[in-house]
């Protein structure tokens, strides 16, 4: 195992003038479409004269035997990272450490790195078993140690009984466990991941999951793991950096990240239902205690959540109040709404409600609930706790509790 360093790291695409006049139309058109999702200002474009800024400040300690997940939407930078730390990209500025040692100039062969990339990437002419040892085969590593290293990870991976086939005679799921038996072989001191289960249908994705928990508890090595996929980073990691325009926005444990994001961003990208976003909410003071006004009604605000507001000196302003699906009920009092879609889900049902002209979700248990009454049409009345309400600064997109 080692750890990993990364000080001040930073990666500029250098490019020509049409081409960075391409790549500005394009990250345009992504933040549009991301604005759209999160409903969030947009952010400064990471295009700058010298080229375009695809990692920018990250700094990140990774402790030995750590399972780190770089997670956030496409062409945040997560991807180059990882290519950064295997040596696949030059490093712009700053310094990466593998262990103790400064490894800007070290090539990859030298890092003691294995990676496992989206696409397999396995021999199709090889066999399973030539393709889990065609590196120590490389290494001129003798026959017996490349025999035993090859049946150990493949009775890890329960992939013995297609250690003779080719890969095209494997599935998916079988394909993406001989490329990550190709790189356990090595006894790398860090085993990347680039988006590995990104090819899998979502029950392969699952079981996949699993699979890679118990792989990381039989061999010791330091996991950085790559993916889009916010389920897959909360499932995973033992933490998570939010990443968003090449910026780290949020490090921390899953729960951390999901009950306490530092940002309007990582609020909506952390979570599935989204977080629901109440634009237009103001933070006042009603009798000396601090509330906020969403949709017209005041929220008087938790004592540990006063405690925190008072301590910052808070001011009033206008804000951005957020709670998450599975946060609301329904409920004799509260906020009024009309049912506009109602999706099924088995043990639960989404709502979608339309309060003051706004779309708002809402996960419901099914047990002892009259299906009829959440029917598309039906008004509803719904309300959530106050200490379970996130409040945002509506001009920095700051967590202010």
């Amino acid at each position: 195992m080692s750890s990993i360093t990364l000080k001040n790291i930073k990666k500029i695409y250098h490019v020509s003038p049409d081409e960075m006049r391409a790549n500005e139309r394009a990250a345009k058109k992504r933040k549009k479409k991301a604005d759209e999702v999160y409903k969030a200002p947009k952010a400064n474009l990471q295009i700058t004269d010298e080229g375009v800024v695809a990692v920018q400040e990250f700094n990140l300690e990774i402790k030995d035997g750590e399972f780190i997940v770089l997670v956030g939407p496409s062409g945040c930078g997560k991807s180059t990272t990882l290519r950064m730390i295997a040596g696949l990209e030059e490093i712009t500025e700053g310094e990466l450490y593998i262990g103790d040692k400064l490894s800007n100039v070290i090539a990859p062969k030298d890092r003691n790195i294995a990676m496992v990339f989206q696409n397999y990437a396995l021999y199709p002419h090889m066999t399973v078993y030539d393709n889990m040892g065609f590196s120590l085969k490389l290494k001129h590593a003798p026959k017996e140690e490349i025999d035993a290293k090859v049946k150990e990870a493949a009775e890890i991976l329960d992939i013995t009984e297609y250690l003779d086939r080719l890969p095209k005679a494997l599935s998916g799921g079988q394909r993406q466990r001989v490329a990550i038996g190709r790189a356990i072989v090595r006894n790398p001191e860090v085993l990347l991941m680039d988006e590995p289960l990104s090819n899998l249908d979502a029950k392969l994705r699952g079981q996949m999951r699993s699979e890679i928990i118990k792989l990381r508890k039989k061999i010791h090595t330091t996991f950085v793991y790559v993916t889009h996929d916010q389920v897959e980073a909360m499932t995973l990691g033992d933490r998570i950096v939010v990443m968003r325009d090449g910026f780290i926005q949020q490090i921390g444990t899953p729960q951390e990240v999901f009950n306490h994001p530092s940002n309007l961003f990582v609020a909506g990208f952390i979570g599935t239902p989204q977080m629901n976003f109440f634009h237009g909410s103001k933070l006042k003071k009603v009798g000396g205690e601090y509330a906020v006004e969403v949709a017209g009604r005041d929220i008087k605000l938790s004592k540990a959540q006063q405690e925190i507001l008072k301590a910052n000196n808070q001011e009033e302003c206008d804000v951005v109040a957020g709670i998450r699906p599975v946060h609301i009920a329904l409920a004799k009092d509260g906020f009024k709404g009309n049912v506009e879609v109602s999706e099924m889900m088995g043990s639960e049902i989404h709502l979608h409600i339309t309060l003051n002209g706004e779309d708002v979700v809402a996960v419901i248990p099914t047990a002892g609930l009259d299906l009829r009454s959440v029917d598309p049409g039906c008004n509803v009345t719904f309300d959530f706790d106050p200490e379970l309400i996130h409040i945002f600064d509506a001009k920095t997109e700051k967590n202010l509790i």
